[in-house]
């Protein structure tokens, strides 16, 4: 057997990766770092502006406007965008009330993009990668997988959705060579968390909730994603990889005296 060749591990090179969500927070990073390490990006967004300006800056990368909502427009995606290698996809929303107050849009709201929209992705792509007998799906999912709090009970669960579709996916396509992980990131400064970081007790609240004291960064996701694409992943499926600063490593709710 020869000798594996570690200075190349994370490289992309040759590789055609689509990412979902790509004008804005997660995902723009997410094809910043793909195309840094030798990808060729198709970044999708319904952002048109913001994907422009995007690839503007990124070596061999295009852009297709996209309303992941829309089932036929990903599968025009999947028919244009020729062979590809690897998937990101990013999208979701939130709506932070109790289940009590929950209105049925709200609810249809949440749960279209969260996992309806993803369950469309991975349906999509992954049975064109396992023609190909090679791929990698990376999806985010959150710690709210996990842990909760009031408020967030449909987003905590369509989370935990996304990572039992995930598993299965990982299960029905891993024969083929095709691999399907998710990221679970904490409190990340984006866009969906704007509301909440307006709020300054709110916002030092949840810092102080990570071992590590903050928030996390967009581009502090943007190296999981390219391990879980790369050959540096090559033996792991149906994953969670946890980038939240230590928040679910912890109790978080005092430090006790020693």
């Amino acid at each position: 057997m020869s000798q594996p060749d570690y200075s190349r591990l994370f490289r992309l090179d040759g590789r055609r990766v689509i990412v979902v969500g790509a004008a804005s927070g997660i995902g723009r990073e997410s094809a910043r770092a793909v195309a840094a390490h030798g990808a060729t990006v198709v970044a999708a967004d319904r952002d048109a502006t913001a994907l422009a300006e995007l690839v503007s800056g990124l070596p061999d990368a295009e852009a297709v406007e996209l309303d992941v909502l829309d089932p036929g427009a990903v599968r025009d995606l999947a028919a244009s965008a020729g062979p590809v290698d690897g998937l990101v996809f990013t999208p979701a929303t939130n709506v932070r009330k109790a289940l009590a107050d929950y209105t049925d849009e709200e609810f249809d709201r949440v749960v279209n993009l969260n996992l309806r929209a993803s369950f469309t992705l991975i349906r999509v792509f992954g049975p064109l990668m396992a023609a190909r007998g090679r791929g990698s799906i990376v999806g985010f999912s959150s710690i709210r997988a996990a842990t909760v709090e009031p408020g967030q009970g449909v987003y905590a669960a369509t989370k935990a959705g996304l990572e039992g579709l995930v598993r299965t996916a990982a299960s029905e396509y891993g024969p083929a060579g095709v691999r399907v992980n998710v990221i679970r990131p904490g409190v990340v400064e984006t866009p969906l968390t704007t509301q909440l970081r307006a709020d300054a007790d709110w916002a030092d609240a949840y810092a102080r909730k990570s071992a590590l004291g903050r928030w996390a960064r967009s581009d502090e996701m943007a190296g999981s994603v390219v391990y879980l694409l790369s050959d540096a992943s090559s033996f792991v499926t149906g994953s969670f990889v946890t980038v939240d600063g230590g928040w679910t490593a912890q109790d978080g709710r005092f430090t006790p005296p020693l």
